[in-house]
């Protein structure tokens, strides 16, 4: 089930020789979380992993592409303490696409603007063989090697655990 036309996901991917595989899966009517995603693809819940928007209070820094699992809500308490920021919020939906030019659901740290974001992934990605991350579209999925998204993106990978 893979896609034929490329996402900018993808072509980023393309671009630094990265491997992937991308499938596509109906994103209408009834799923609404990662984990039915996660049923819709036929693949195990812990490998998959959302990307999250958070705000830091401090105006003057890049908002955080935060990639957790699915499974797990986000601990703002410990990645604040992780990245050293004592002020963290979630962007709202429409806060969340206006800063990714995504819509929520679709949003990817390989889709967005190079350098707009600080990405931070959770290392429980690293755990894994392959993880699935959004292909940067409702309905697209991309599995690829977790260290080859932590290099694609330069991310930082830290501990901040959902509490909870």
């Amino acid at each position: 089930m893979t896609r034929t036309r490329k996402t900018q996901a993808m072509r980023v991917l393309d671009q630094r020789g990265i491997a992937y595989e991308a499938a596509v899966y109906d994103a209408r009517g009834a799923f609404h979380s990662g984990t039915e995603a996660a049923s819709l693809l036929g693949v195990p819940a812990e490998t998959v992993f959302k990307t999250l928007v958070v705000i830091r209070e401090r105006g003057d820094a890049r908002p955080l592409l935060v990639v957790v699992p699915v499974a797990e809500r986000l601990d703002l308490r410990a990645l604040g303490a992780a990245i050293d920021e004592k002020k963290l919020r979630m962007a709202t939906q429409a806060e969340a696409e206006r800063l990714t030019g995504l819509k929520v659901g679709g949003i990817s740290p390989l889709a967005v603007r190079p350098g707009k974001f600080e990405v931070v992934v959770d290392e429980r990605a690293l755990a894994r063989g392959r993880i699935h991350i959004s292909g940067g579209e409702r309905g697209v999925d991309i599995a690829l090697r977790p260290h080859d998204l932590v290099a694609a993106v330069d991310a930082r990978v830290i501990s901040f655990a959902a509490g909870d």
